[in-house]
């Protein structure tokens, strides 16, 4: 590889990896905010709260953050130890992204029931209409955007923690012109609530966007090859920099 291509993939390597780490900077900041202000979303799948939607928008900032810094330092200080850790954690990456492929394949059929099983345990013990900003809000936004009542139906919502031994609902699960009824969801208003339940409202959500999903997968796909290709690119051609007396067309300073 000459001088011009050299200097061209190097610095490609690294102005993309600057905007990675930004990017992960900012999906880090999401986490921690969604973490602070809207501290409910662990409860909506108590036994996994870990892959809540805070905690992956940290953990995915973390590791954008990681493998960018490598990466941009290795290509700007021309280090091999910074460049294989980047490939070494690109490649990781690759792995733990098939293995969670491949788990989701062979339990998918069970992975609809689970998440049903959890968010209907949230909504029957962690559920609670005095604290601002938790599982109530959160419950709010998820009835009123998709037209729905409960994870299955509104009954759901019968006897929980939150109203032992009474058959109501959030006033969220009221239909749009019987809102403004304060009695709206109490127990023999069924005819004013929403009848299906959110599981399936979400999930035909997300099948009317698998193409999003697709393509992110395709580019992420994509900026991890180009990464992978370009540091082993820049790894060799520094080890024989750093061997040869006579090569000079790699100078640190371009």
């Amino acid at each position: 590889m000459g001088r011009s291509g050299y200097t061209c993939v190097r610095h490609v390597f690294c102005a993309l990896n600057v905007l990675m780490w930004l990017c992960g900077c900012g999906v880090l900041g999401v986490g921690i905010w969604m973490r602070l202000s809207y501290a409910g979303y662990t409860q909506l799948l108590p036994k996994y709260s870990m892959i809540s939607a805070d905690s992956l928008c940290i953990a995915v900032g973390v590791i954008i953050f990681i493998v960018a810094f490598f990466g941009c330092c290795g290509s700007w200080f021309q280090s091999r130890c910074m460049l294989i850790t980047y490939f070494s954690l690109v490649i990781f990456m690759f792995v733990v992204e098939f293995l969670f492929a491949t788990l989701a394949f062979v339990f998918r059929e069970n992975l609809g029931s689970t998440l049903r099983e959890e968010l209907t345990e949230g909504i029957r013990v962690h559920y609670n209409t005095t604290e601002s900003n938790s599982l109530e809000a959160i419950w709010t936004h998820i009835h009123k955007e998709f037209h729905c009542c409960g994870v299955t139906n509104y009954e759901d919502w019968y006897q929980i923690d939150a109203w032992p031994g009474k058959r109501n609902v959030p006033s969220s699960c009221c239909m749009p012109e019987y809102a403004n009824n304060t009695d709206c969801g109490f127990e023999g208003n069924q005819d004013m609530w929403y009848k299906k339940g959110c599981a399936e409202q979400v999930q035909m959500w997300f099948v009317e966007r698998l193409h999003i999903v697709g393509i992110v997968g395709l580019v992420v796909a994509f900026i991890q090859l180009f990464g992978l290709i370009s540091s082993m690119l820049l790894f060799c051609t520094v080890r024989h920099k750093r061997t040869s007396h006579t090569y000079k067309s790699y100078d640190p300073t371009t």
